[in-house]
């Protein structure tokens, strides 16, 4: 199942503020500001979920991401997206709210996503959704660490900056709300 290019999603400003909506499809091709999530999913052995995006995605196909990531569609907020996201993607509902880590600036790196990156505890299993997902494994901090250096292209250029900043406070377990 190909992606809904005719998904609306709220266009924001450089203040991430809504100044319209507009297609998926749109906000793509013109590099127009929009939000999304990231979500980190750990276990109690330290273990992060991560990804592989399936190949029928319009960005990114094939590469590997956070736990659950997705945009915020219109009139949606991040919160509300950051559940709907792990329910779909990994048929996810923890026993406690994600907790917002850090927001992460709308740049080239994010295709101009605004986003705010959550931390999840859960053990799994998951039921990854196929459109979104082609498959999924736990790895440690320092198996991401090593993989992002040598082999970058094979995440999403998103993933890089949620893991730089996320990564400490994985273990810290620090955030915002």
């Amino acid at each position: 199942m190909a992606q809904n290019l005719e998904e609306l999603f709220d266009v924001v400003d450089e203040h991430d503020c809504v100044t319209g909506q507009a297609t998926r499809r749109e906000v793509h091709a013109r590099g127009w500001r929009h939000r999304a999530v990231h979500l980190l999913v750990s276990n109690r052995e330290g273990r992060v979920f991560l990804h592989q995006r399936s190949l029928a995605k319009d960005l990114f196909p094939g590469a590997w991401d956070s736990s659950a990531a997705g945009h915020v569609g219109a009139g949606e907020d991040y919160d509300g997206t950051a559940l709907r996201e792990l329910a779909e993607e990994l048929g996810c509902r923890p026993q406690s709210a994600p907790q917002r880590l850090f927001k992460i600036e709308a740049c080239p790196d994010t295709g101009w996503e605004f986003a705010w990156v959550y931390r999840v505890e859960d053990e799994g299993p998951f039921a990854l959704q196929a459109e979104e997902i082609a498959r999924g494994d736990w790895f440690t901090l320092a198996e991401i660490d090593r993989w992002l250096v040598e082999q970058p292209g094979d995440f999403a250029s998103a993933f890089a900056l949620v893991w730089r900043r996320g990564r400490t406070l994985l273990t810290s377990g620090a955030g915002s709300r």
